[in-house]
């Protein structure tokens, strides 16, 4: 088992690996939409959320060994389901043609009053 960490996407808010690969596969911690160079800045709207998200998967990805093309399944945390259609519409146009597995999941909260989280299961290059 192996614990993948990169600077280049947000780091852990508590105790848990952005990723970590076992037996082929790699498993994504929920990535959140911070914004790296300022943590604090105002999130955006839903398109730029799961924008950033999805480029903080593809990041901790690429550390791992891999990439968005090679993603199993996603888990979508979103704190309003009135988001989702725009949220999707970013995703679809993020993953083209590839078209994972996934989850959709209405929640009230996420951290920082994130409007959006996502999770990954993927496999190696």
């Amino acid at each position: 088992m192996i614990s993948i960490s990169t600077k280049e996407a947000p780091l852990p808010l508590g105790h848990y690996s952005q990723a970590i690969v076992h037996n082929g596969l790699i498993f994504v911690s929920g990535q959140l939409p911070i914004n790296l160079e300022n943590p604090d800045a105002p999130v955006g709207s839903i398109a730029e959320q799961t924008r950033l998200t999805l480029k903080h998967l593809e990041t901790v990805l690429k550390a791992a060994g891999s990439d968005l093309n090679h993603v199993l399944k996603t888990t979508i945390f979103i704190s309003d389901i009135g988001l989702w259609a725009e949220a999707n519409r970013v995703y679809g146009e993020v993953f083209g043609d590839h078209k994972p597995a996934r989850s959709a999941v209405p929640t009230k909260d996420l951290p920082r009053g994130f409007q959006i989280e996502i999770e990954a299961v993927a496999m190696e290059k």
